[in-house]
């Protein structure tokens, strides 16, 4: 029942959620978690490559899957060249909750812009009103990454453990999921 057209909005941001989700923690097979110089264009764009591949098997039946794949990619590389960072994938190196909510919400939205600018070539043909996608992108970012930094933080102090830090990038992928696969849905009605 996984990867097929759905009729509900729960059941599409559930597969989305998942989709998503899942191929950043498969992600983590190949991609250390680090601060913004430990992660590079290659690995980036790795990580872009499988995120975008579930996805695009969700919504197959309204793009072009493949083309959304490169560009997916492609955005993921390019941030990361650009200096933004591979925002999934780095912990802020700051250690104060303003700061953190600053330049989460900064690179957040200037990540999810491009990211969503990429995307937006795959699906503009197809799907009306497609330029929404790019503020949707840009928007969910800006809102996951400072929650997410937020929860990594308190759980590094709380534990002592860079794993409360990669646990924030878990939630950060969470909120980015279940914000975009709300949006695509409506977009894709």
């Amino acid at each position: 029942m996984f990867f097929i057209s759905t009729k509900t909005q729960v059941s599409f941001t559930l597969q989305w959620a998942i989709a998503t989700v899942g191929g950043f923690l498969l992600s983590l097979c190949w991609i250390e978690v680090g601060e913004k110089p430990d992660v590079g264009v290659a690995q980036a764009s790795l990580g872009g490559l499988v995120i975008a591949f579930p996805q695009s098997l969700i919504i197959r039946d309204h793009i072009l899957s493949r083309r959304w794949v490169l560009v997916t990619l492609l955005a993921w590389a390019t941030i990361t060249a650009i200096g933004v960072g591979a925002v999934g994938w780095i912990v802020p190196n700051t250690q104060t909750f303003p700061l953190r909510i600053f330049w989460g919400t900064t690179l957040g939205t200037v990540g999810g812009f491009v990211i969503g600018l990429a995307q937006w070539t795959a699906i503009r043909k197809s799907v009306a009103f497609s330029w929404r996608w790019i503020f949707i992108s840009a928007i969910s970012w800006a809102i996951a990454v400072p929650i997410g930094s937020i929860v990594g933080i308190v759980l590094f102090r709380f534990t002592r453990l860079f794993l409360g830090e990669v646990a924030g990038l878990a939630i950060t992928w969470i909120v980015v999921a279940i914000l975009t696969g709300i949006n695509a849905y409506r977009l894709l009605r």
